[in-house]
Formats: C-alpha cells, structure tokens, sequence
C-alpha cells in the first residue's frame, strides 16, 4: 500500500551573511524538483528571528517519487552548489500522510499519538460545523454547486487546504510545550 502524500522536511542552516546567495540557489532548485513525476508542492519557511535554519517541506504523490527526486543526478548537482553556504549539512526527514503537521522544529521528535488525535480533532470539528454553511452561504446562488458531492467536494478541499497551509502549522507552534511533552 502506498501513502496518499509523502513530505520530506528539510532543513539548512545557512552561514551568516550567505541567506541572499542561499535564496537565490532555492529559486533554481525549486523549478527542478517540481518538474519530476510526483511533486505535489513546495513550502520554504524562512528562519524565524536569531536563526539561519531555513525548512523546506517538499510533498510527493508516492514515496517512489520523492525516492527518484533524491537519488537524481540534478538534486545531487544542485546540493554540492549549496554546500559551502551552509554550517553543515542538510537534514532532511521523510514522512508520510499527516505526520509532517507533527514534525518537531528542532528533530525527529514526535508526539504522542493520543495528542496527535485531541489536537487534529481540535481543529477538524470546528471546520467541519463552520465551513459547510459558508460554503453554501457563497455558493447558493449557482445550483451546480450545491450538488451534493460538488458541495462535499469544496468543503473538504477548503478544510483540507486550511489544515494543511494555515492553521496546523501555527497550532503546533502554540502548542508545542504540550504537544511534545
């Protein structure tokens, strides 16, 4: 069986002074991996204050896609470019499904599956009472929409895509202090 999504996390801590070198050298590699098979998507999370480690979430449709990603000649050219612009080298975590909404800033630390579950329901039942009637709100005047698999379709997309870009990544940071305790 196959995940439905796989996400590597990488991280780069960049020399001082090198982080407009380091962001141009992201801008040539980020068009390559989208053109392999698989790639699904790319977020870049610069450093927050006082640090120079730059994250980079790369997704994958299968893990042999992000497999072939990794082993290629072009990714492996490009990182050897980087490498003097960095402290040490790259880390990087593969994960599949949700797990990288759990990844731990500072490593392979991972939570408890118990609050993994509270702290995803925590999000997705709230989303679920509140989008269905604003989408229908927005959507009410355009019968097409209002299907009931069209309508279920842009709810769960709506949910899925705040889940994914919005809210998790900023509630795992509110509640780190629990979370990986």
């Amino acid at each position: 069986m196959r995940p439905d999504m796989v996400t590597s996390v990488i991280r780069h801590e960049v020399e001082t002074g090198k982080e407009r070198e380091y962001e141009t050298w992201l801008q040539r590699i980020i068009p390559v991996a989208a053109s392999f098979p698989g790639h699904r998507g790319v977020d870049v999370i610069p450093p927050p204050s006082g640090s120079q480690t730059y994250t980079i979430a790369i997704r994958f449709d299968a893990l042999a896609c992000a497999q072939a990603w990794f082993a290629s000649e072009e990714r492996k050219a490009l990182v050897d470019e980087v490498e003097s612009l960095l402290k040490q080298s790259e880390e990087v975590n593969t994960v599949t499904g949700l797990e990288f909404w759990f990844e731990h800033p500072k490593g392979p630390k991972r939570p408890r599956p118990v609050k993994q579950f509270l702290l995803t329901l925590s999000v997705i039942y709230p989303l679920t009472v509140l989008v269905p009637p604003i989408v229908h709100f927005f959507t009410g005047g355009v019968p097409v929409l209002l299907l009931p698999l069209v309508h279920r379709l842009i709810v769960a997309a709506i949910i899925v895509g705040l889940m994914t870009y919005v809210i998790m990544p900023r509630y795992t940071r509110l509640v780190a202090r629990w979370l990986y305790r």
